[in-house]
């Protein structure tokens, strides 16, 4: 009898406990579980991820991420990767309703012995699906109220959600050290592979990082608790359990996307342009598939050609010269090469875009093709004698030519071959220098609102970049079109949707997937004839003139030099038929580069780099325009080979109405006019 009313007793005790339990438990829901934040939106689960950078063979250059993680779906994570967590984090995780009611017991006797003194430590018990919730929703306090909302938060994950879906919410968002959030990236970050393709040990690793994700100083003997633990779980066997606790553990010292020293440059520029289109948040934080033009294969042969020739000229300086290599597709923009200096970790400032230099004679193509736009011929003669007592404004002249020599008469083509300058001011001052200025600004090399126009800026005195030459020098070639430099192909957000790189708009493609047809309309930037004279100039300025040292054996090759004031900037921008390169050599702070360097300098650069990047195409002339007429003329005099046989004959040509010149005997064009009151 006695028996009985104890155990009706004990019974009443736990039946009231029980409903104690449940009154307190529906309390703590009512204080804590009403405010919470909304969970389901993790139904849709969309984490920040790194952008990927690639080049145009789809080789990775670099990623842009705050945070880095790559996204894995449960589908994709290896078993073992997956049992590794459970046994390290929880091993009821299938079984249990999101809390472990054993380990929330233990945990707040802990706590309560603690407040009251004792020695314990703050303990936790959480399960995945507690973490989950912490990370996502709540802080990091250790404090009960802030347990008690995960708890909550918990049951309610277990009652939406699948366990496999909470599982692939942990494992994408856990922290695991070297600035990794979630498995994939880890993967990536300690050992430089997919998950799919580690290790029992690398898993068992990865398994034991969220209790101390920056600590490596206990990496192995957490990795072996983590195979013991899953060896107690049935995971594995003892064989897999010791071979994997005597593999080696070569852990990166944190990797990034292994981006070359060579490619940083380019990089950094896309890197700048998106962030001023597409803004930080979208670049860094949606995964985006960024697409460049940069060709591998040529951005190594531009920084070699670059380094080079850089490295010859340094050796034994203090003070080390630098230089830039721009090359791309002339009728596109697409740039396919492109470093800014010897080093960018010496110096991230991209000397090919960033640096305004004096120009020199690069800016000459663009005066004489003024003259040919207003009916001067490549043989039309000009003097090149002594100009004495030649004052602008407050500026008196006396340009000389680089040789010291005066050759009287010569032809056009000649003078800009071989980059005379006496014969080129008498040039400007005859078509006028605000038409020589004006070529230059069509062409987008000189600013169209610039100031202070004078005779110098005809002549090179003018800053500009050394993209911007190449891009005004690629409308010589292109059909007079002015172009804009050309960086990213395509990107694609994180679900392989086409993004406008100017914005965050999906992109509208046609039916047949070709882009939509281009809007550009613009009249040429001059009539095709006068460019096609321009460039054959140029052609014969590599073959015989100042660009001998950028000549390519079996291509077809033109260009023009550029050396600034004391021979500060040295510069050399030219092309075949499709691909356009540009180099420029100076230092940060200009000052003179010394006897012997020139712009020769430049044009070994650009001929070491289109020797690379033209030996596996077939050679391709120039396109010439309808109308035009070739003879044979003689270089020196401009007249036909039959009238005047005697010295260097060349190919002329010349649009229609043109002809050659009179034959020697007969007084040449120009050749006593007065010029800025000096014969």
């Amino acid at each position: 009898m006695k028996f009985k009313k104890f155990l009706r007793i004990l019974l009443n005790i736990f039946f009231w406990m029980f409903v104690a339990g449940i009154a307190t438990l529906a309390a703590l829901i009512l204080i804590y579980g009403n405010d919470l934040p909304d969970y389901k939106k993790l139904a849709t689960y969309a984490p920040p991820v790194a952008t990927r950078l690639y080049a145009s063979d789809g080789s990775l250059l670099q990623e842009y991420a705050e945070e880095r993680r790559v996204f894995i779906d449960y589908a994709d994570m290896p078993p073992m990767l997956v049992n590794a967590f459970i046994a390290a984090e929880d091993q009821n995780f299938w079984t249990h309703p999101g809390i472990d009611i054993q380990g929330i017991t233990r945990a707040l006797a802990n706590n309560a012995l603690r407040a009251m003194g004792r020695d314990t430590t703050l303990s936790g018990a959480s399960t995945i699906t507690q973490q989950v919730a912490k990370n996502f929703f709540l802080t990091s306090e250790r404090t009960i109220s802030r347990k008690i909302k995960e708890a909550i938060l918990a049951l309610r994950l277990e009652r939406s959600f699948s366990k496999q879906h909470i599982l692939t919410l942990y494992m994408n968002q856990i922290f695991l050290g070297a600035r990794a959030y979630g498995v994939g990236s880890a993967a990536l970050m300690y050992f430089n592979k997919p998950v799919s393709e580690l290790s029992l040990a690398e898993c068992a690793f990865l398994a034991s990082l969220p209790k101390a994700p920056n600590n490596r100083t206990r990496a192995v003997e957490r990795r072996n608790y983590v195979l013991r633990r899953m060896l107690e779980e049935g995971f594995i066997t003892q064989a897999q359990a010791d071979a994997a606790a005597a593999e080696e553990l070569n852990i990166n010292s944190g990797f990034t996307a292994q981006m070359e020293e060579d490619f940083q440059y380019f990089a950094e520029d896309v890197r700048r342009q998106l962030l001023g289109t597409i803004g930080r948040e979208t670049l860094y934080n949606q995964g985006l598939y960024i697409k460049t033009t940069i060709v591998p294969e040529l951005q190594r042969a531009a920084a070699a050609a670059l380094n080079k020739e850089l490295d010859a000229y340094n050796t034994g300086r203090d003070e080390k010269l630098q230089g830039a290599i721009i090359a791309m597709n002339p009728h596109t923009g697409r740039i396919v090469a492109m470093t800014g200096g010897r080093s960018f970790r010496e110096s991230s400032f991209n000397r090919a875009t960033q640096a305004y230099r004096q120009i020199g004679s690069t800016i000459k193509p663009f005066v004489y093709l003024a003259a040919l736009e207003r009916g001067y011929t490549p043989q039309t003669m000009i003097l090149d004698a002594p100009i004495v007592g030649w004052r602008e404004n407050d500026t008196l002249w006396k340009p000389e030519n680089h040789d010291k020599k005066f050759l009287g008469d010569v032809p056009l083509r000649l003078s800009l071959e071989t980059s005379r300058n006496v014969p080129t001011v008498r040039l400007v001052e005859q078509i006028g220098v605000k038409n020589a200025i004006d070529a230059a600004q069509r062409f987008g090399v000189y600013p169209p609102d610039m100031p202070n126009i004078n005779l110098s800026m005809a002549l090179g005195s003018g800053e500009t970049t050394l993209e911007k030459l190449v891009l005004g020098y690629s409308a010589f070639i292109n059909g007079g079109r002015a172009i804009k430099p050309k960086l990213v192909d395509y990107i694609e957000d994180r679900y392989g949707r086409l993004i406008d790189g100017t914005q965050t708009a999906i992109v509208e493609w046609s039916d047949d997937l070709l882009p939509p047809e281009s809007a550009d309309d613009a009249e040429p930037l001059s009539d095709p004839q006068s460019l096609y004279q321009m460039v054959s100039i140029l052609q014969g300025a590599v073959e015989r003139g100042t660009g001998k040292q950028a000549r390519v054996p079996g291509y077809t090759i033109a260009g023009k030099t550029g050396t600034s004031n004391d021979v500060k900037d040295v510069w050399f921008i030219g092309f075949s038929k499709n691909l356009i390169a540009g180099v420029y050599l100076g230092f940060d702070t200009p000052k003179p580069l010394g006897k012997g360097a020139g712009s020769h300098m430049a044009a070994r650069v650009f001929a070491d780099f289109m020797r690379v990047a033209l030996a596996n195409e077939k050679n391709q002339p120039f396109a010439v325009p309808d109308g035009m007429t070739f003879m044979r003329v003689n270089r020196r005099s401009g007249a036909a080979a039959s009238a005047d046989p005697d010295g260097t004959i060349i190919q002329e040509v010349f649009k229609p109405g043109q002809s050659p010149n009179p034959a020697p005997s007969t007084k040449s064009v120009g050749s006593s006019a007065v010029v800025g009151g000096v014969f």
